[in-house]
């Protein structure tokens, strides 16, 4: 038994309440060493003739990537408090795991073990429940639809044009509104709005002023209409807030340029020494060395209080439901704990999501932000069916270790997207093949989290990174992939119609064949198993008894056979429900002589 590759430690993604009366716990080891692993568990204060009284409960195996088996025990201990450690058992030896180390006796001590003190339902990862239902499509205003051409700026060029960094469409709040029934009917019930705010350029990621619309998209009044009619809808509303930096002439950054140490706004950013600009050398941090951002100093007061006002002013007086960051592992936690409690104090199902590409514990423990971008998820996926750069074993790992790197309620809300306005086409990234396209979307529309379409891919829509990927909506139907956009349209109708589908189901990994990707999603009452061949040559696949003479829900066919012929490309999603104790006993007493 490899004891160096067990670990386990009480906190963060190891040990987490799940509710108010749930805990779970997780403990890792090298992959196929262990073959039983037992929690020891009980009360710290429960004690009879001098000894600590503890139960056992088997461990569920919940998957594996490339080096580590992980392991799952759902806990309701009755006074909300435990001490507990691990049986681990493979066929060799025995050996207890606790928070002093490794034993091959089971300590009999409670202070031996590993401890969660209490349960507090305070410090619960409460996040709103809304979002787990929600898919969302994110829209860049400037390039959805031009709807009052009254507001275009100087020298918008003609819908459909070739887009560059620097030019303009028209795209307005006007134009998003003409087009809602067209998001209703595809089945979107969220939009994420890329920047809204007064700035210089056309992405609008250089605020010039936090309160204050900016005028090619419509005025306050617009906007409130827009929001408005979203929510009648039954369409959430999330706007995108830069707040590592600002704008060039954003007011506060203008004055430091003008009076430099003199400024009262010297301490608003992050400034090495004066003059700011020296022999075109920058002495102030800026994003990603860009001269138009200067990066904003979150940790002075005024700072902080300037942009928490506007934080609470978009939810106040537009009502607005989610708060996507910008460049957010760039700003000290602090300011992300006491953001979370002023927008939380305005409306407290607020959902905050977090721009953070790479793994983001630090941010997800319940004080700071809901969700991050899911840009993990989001590159296996594209790795594996787009650019055929993995194998099968080699992604399943790697959303297995997606999925154990985090508790179980912050993958229920993971923004889980394919493509952005950061990013390629998915079309294009895929090289325009359009079967690995709809595999990826039946991921991703099945997968753990809360999906989100980027504008125009679901009609085909391709392009390389900025500007390409930031086109004009077409809107022409002969010039949209219809036969895609009902493909979309019918797996989003799925998630929502179908709970097991979406977060009311445990997701599972399942070999059905070893060069298929196949999983479950499993809850009391319905089972999916999902098969999806990536390659181009057919399968013979074995379906598991469970689902003979069930429904491919996907083709609406039976399946009559045990062997199932699975084109390459291909996908199916059987569908069975789960008989309940009673149903099998009836179903005995039919059977019986």
């Amino acid at each position: 038994m490899l004891k160096e590759a067990i670990y386990h430690r009480p906190k963060n993604n190891f040990a987490y309440a799940y509710d108010e009366e749930t805990i779970h716990v997780r403990m890792r080891s090298k992959k196929n060493d262990l073959t039983k692993v037992e929690l020891i568990h009980g009360d710290p204060y429960m004690w009879a003739n001098g000894e600590w009284q503890r139960g056992k409960k088997e461990m569920k195996l919940a998957g594996s990537d490339e080096l580590f088996d992980y392991w799952f025990a759902e806990l309701k201990p009755p006074f909300r408090r435990l001490r507990y450690g691990f049986k681990c058992i493979n066929g060799e030896e025995t050996i207890y795991y606790t928070e002093r180390g490794f034993d091959h006796e089971e300590p009999k001590r409670s202070d031996y073990y590993f401890c969660f003190p209490f349960l507090n339902a305070k410090d619960l990862f409460q996040v709103p429940s809304w979002v787990k239902k929600t898919v969302w499509y994110q829209i860049f205003p400037e390039r959805f639809e031009n709807g009052d051409a009254n507001l275009n700026p100087l020298e918008t060029l003609p819908w459909g044009e070739e887009p560059s960094p620097i030019n303009y469409f028209g795209g307005d709040f006007q134009g998003i509104m003409n087009r809602l029934d067209y998001l209703e009917e595809l089945g979107i019930n969220g939009i994420y709005f890329t920047p809204i705010f007064k700035a210089e350029t056309n992405h609008k990621y250089d605020t010039t002023d936090y309160m204050e619309i900016d005028p090619q998209f419509g005025d306050k009044k617009t906007f409130k209409k827009l929001v408005e009619e979203c929510h009648k809808r039954g369409i959430k509303v999330m706007l995108d807030a830069v707040f590592n930096h600002s704008g060039f002439h954003f007011p506060p950054f203008q004055d430091v340029l003008k009076n430099q140490e003199n400024s009262k706004y010297k301490d608003w950013f992050h400034v090495r020494k004066f003059p700011l600009i020296e022999n075109e050398k920058l002495n102030y941090d800026t994003f990603a060395f860009a001269k138009s951002m200067p990066k904003l100093n979150t940790e002075n007061q005024e700072v902080k209080e300037y942009l928490l006002k506007v934080a609470k002013y978009w939810i106040k007086e537009f009502d607005i439901d989610g708060w996507r960051l910008d460049v957010a592992n760039e700003v000290d936690h602090q300011f992300w704990r006491e953001f979370r409690q002023a927008v939380h104090s305005v409306k407290p199902d607020v959902y905050i999501l977090g721009e953070v590409w790479h793994d983001s514990m630090p941010w997800l423990q319940g004080d700071q932000f809901d969700a991050v971008m899911n840009y993990r998820f989001t590159n296996a996926v594209i790795d594996f069916f787009a650019k055929g750069d993995r194998t099968t074993e080699q992604f399943k790992h790697e959303i297995v270790h997606v999925l154990q790197s985090y508790p179980e309620p912050v993958n229920q809300v993971a923004f889980n997207l394919l493509g952005s306005h950061d990013t390629p086409r998915i079309l294009t990234t895929a090289k325009e093949n359009k079967k690995n396209l709809l595999m990826m979307y039946l991921f991703q529309l099945s997968f753990p989290g809360s999906p989100c379409l980027y504008y125009g891919d679901e009609i085909g829509m391709t392009g390389e990174q900025d500007p390409g990927c930031r086109k004009c909506m077409v809107w022409e139907q002969e010039k949209q992939d219809r036969e895609l956009w009902k493909a979309i349209q019918t797996l989003i109708a799925m998630r929502k119609e179908i709970k097991v589908f979406g977060n009311e189901g445990e997701f599972s990994f399942y070999d059905v064949h070893p060069e298929a990707v196949s999983y479950t999603k499993t809850n009391k009452q319905e089972q999916l198993l999902f098969i999806l061949n990536p390659g181009d040559k057919p399968l013979d696949l074995s379906i598991p008894s469970d689902f003979y003479n069930e429904t491919d829900i996907w083709s609406c066919k039976e399946i009559k056979d045990t062997k199932v012929f699975l084109e390459g490309k291909g996908f199916k999603i059987l569908y069975r429900k789960i008989k309940t104790n009673i149903e099998q006993s009836e179903i005995a007493k039919t059977l019986a002589p």
